[in-house]
């Protein structure tokens, strides 16, 4: 039986505050990184998934 198709999602790897501040568009200094880092510490994966699906 073959296994059912699991697409793989933009949060399924590890991701630093820096980086996505970057995927959203933004420049990587201290405020947007500090607000990346609230996000993935409040929102986790769905911080993620919000910017890269």
């Amino acid at each position: 039986m073959a296994e059912p198709y699991e697409p793989r999602t933009g949060a399924e790897q590890p991701w630093d505050p820096e980086d996505l501040a970057v995927a959203r568009g933004e420049d990587p200094t201290p405020e947007n990184v500090a607000r990346a880092r609230r996000d993935l510490a409040e929102e986790g994966p769905a911080a993620i998934e919000r910017t890269v699906p």
